[in-house]
Formats: structure tokens, sequence, C-alpha cells
């Protein structure tokens, strides 16, 4: 499993839709997937909050966020199984990235999601806050029109790829140019040829 992450408007879909093509073209099944699911009842409630429908403490937030990779886990197992792989627009370190910026232990953020299928691959995509609002100008959620939240998060995710071993891509510049470095460090991990 490979996860895409980074702050609100930072080029997580488009990576995650052009990986997923360079891949096909090496002959490998792969599947997407984007978190939060907002089907399920969880992700129906992040939904609210994220319309600013709906407000929860952050240890409520967060253990939600959780709540909608554990009841999805059947179709991330399914995923896991049937696809050489599997690439996620957000996964279980935007919940540490989040919550740490919150305030909340990233041991205890860990603890949520502890028996879920794990990445082998965590690709942070690196924006300023200010080019992020730069890419959507209307229509922003609650953590989208929050620039010192964004600010916070940007600075957590640096601080995590360090600790964690994510791996950090400038993604401030040219579509193509971020894709060839998010391809240049995936085939480099799976040692995939071309």
């Amino acid at each position: 499993m490979i996860d895409i992450e980074g702050i609100d408007q930072s080029g997580k879909r488009t990576q995650t839709r052009l990986l997923a093509e360079d891949l096909k073209k090496e002959g490998a099944k792969v599947s997407t997937i984007s978190y939060p699911i907002y089907k399920s009842p969880s992700g129906r409630q992040i939904q609210r909050f994220l319309q600013g429908k709906q407000n929860y403490p952050a240890t409520a937030l967060h253990m939600l966020y959780s709540l909608n990779r554990w009841e999805n886990q059947e179709l991330i197992v399914k995923l896991t199984e049937t696809a050489d792989f599997v690439i996620a627009d957000r996964y279980y370190p935007s919940n540490f990235a989040y919550g740490v910026s919150r305030g909340l232990s990233l041991g205890w953020l860990q603890g949520l999601d502890r028996g879920l299928p794990t990445a082998s691959l965590v690709i942070v995509l690196d924006v300023p806050v200010l080019s992020s609002f730069g890419r959507k100008s209307t229509g922003r959620d609650v953590h989208e029109k929050d620039r010192r939240l964004l600010l916070k998060v940007r600075r957590t995710y640096g601080r995590l790829a360090k600790k964690l071993e994510w791996k950090m891509v400038d993604a401030n510049r040219h579509v193509e140019e971020v894709h060839e470095d998010v391809w240049r460090i995936v085939r480099k991990q799976f040692r995939l040829a071309s």
C-alpha cells in the first residue's frame, strides 16, 4: 500500500491518479481509495463536521476519522489482497498530522489505528499554505478555511516525516515535476524498472 498525504489542496488526488496510471503501464494491478469514505455512517458525520454543521472535541473527531477506516476495514483488506498496489489518497497518517496539530498525543492516535493494514510507503506532498489557498478559492471545507491549522499541519507533516521515515516531495511545482519525484520514489522503494 502506498499512501499519498499532504495538507488540503496539495495535489493528492492528481498524484494518486498519475501514479496509478504509471503502475498500470508497468503491468501492475492497481486499486485506489480515498479517505474519508463519506458513504459510511462515520463518513456522513465527518462530512457534517467539514461542512461546519457539526462540531466535535478533538479527541472525538479523531476517533471518528479512525472509525471511518475501521468501518471500511473489509474494503481495504480486500483491496490489499487482490491488487499489486493500493494507493490511498489519505490514510491514518492524516489523522496523525491533524491530530498532533490539535494537541493530541501521537501514541494515542497511533493506537486508534493499530491493527489496520499499514502503508509500505507514505509520500507527503509538501505545499505552502498560501499555494493551497490559491488552488481552491471557493467551496472550502472547515479544514481548508483554517490557515492557522493548515500551517501547523504542514509543520507537523515535516516533523512526522523525519520521525516515521515518510518521504517528502516539494509539491509547489508543476504537476509533472511533482509526479516525476513521486514515481522515482515508488520505483526505488519497490525496485521497479523503467
